[in-house]
């Protein structure tokens, strides 16, 4: 038979190097480093993405989400710490801006409300159009509320698409490509509304 374990541990003033038992990371299949400051953001759930492992990796992820979401931990990760340098108050070029910019809109595109569960389909629509670009232009602010008409927006005019999408759990090259359509056409109707 097998066992699953959940076991949890609080650090001593979230100092992560704190001591754990070896053979409580030894039944377990990775760590997640919760973050109270993230939490107080509202940054939910607030998983520190640059210290937390997972020793399954990919391999619990539908092909489609592995595809778009392969660097997204990296980049979220470069997104915290570029985020604490533009806190000094330096200047900052336009490349490194428009990252920090990216990771703003991802941030708020990766919060989950508490009981609002998202079919993987949607996560993947929405985690490939804000790592696509499709987002740059939605005020910070304005992000979940757009990604919910998004969500809308697929369901309604391109169920097949979103079908097709759930039927095969992979973003082939044609899905893509479908999808790229019905992102074009929302961020159209988007900056018409504007």
């Amino acid at each position: 038979g097998s066992m699953t374990a959940l076991p949890i541990i609080e650090t001593l003033e979230g100092e992560v190097s704190a001591y754990i038992p070896t053979n409580v990371i030894s039944i377990t299949d990775g760590q997640i480093y919760l973050e109270p400051d993230l939490f107080w953001k509202g940054i939910r759930p607030a998983i520190n993405v640059g210290i937390s492992v997972s020793r399954v990796g990919g391999n619990a992820q539908t092909k489609a989400m592995k595809k778009i979401a392969g660097s997204l931990r990296l980049d979220l990760a470069a997104f915290r710490e570029l985020e604490a340098f533009a806190q000094l108050g330096t200047e900052l070029d336009k490349a490194t801006q428009a990252q920090l910019d990216r990771g703003y809109r991802m941030v708020e595109l990766l919060k989950q409300p508490q009981y609002v569960p998202l079919h993987v389909a949607d996560q993947v629509i929405a985690i490939y159009a804000g790592t696509k670009g499709y987002f740059d232009k939605v005020p910070v602010n304005r992000v979940q509320a757009v990604e919910k008409e998004l969500h809308e927006f697929i369901r309604t005019e391109h169920a097949d698409m979103r079908d097709k999408l759930v039927a095969e759990a992979a973003l082939t090259d044609e899905i893509e490509g479908l999808l790229k359509k019905a992102l074009e056409a929302f961020v159209a109707r988007q900056a018409a509304k504007s």
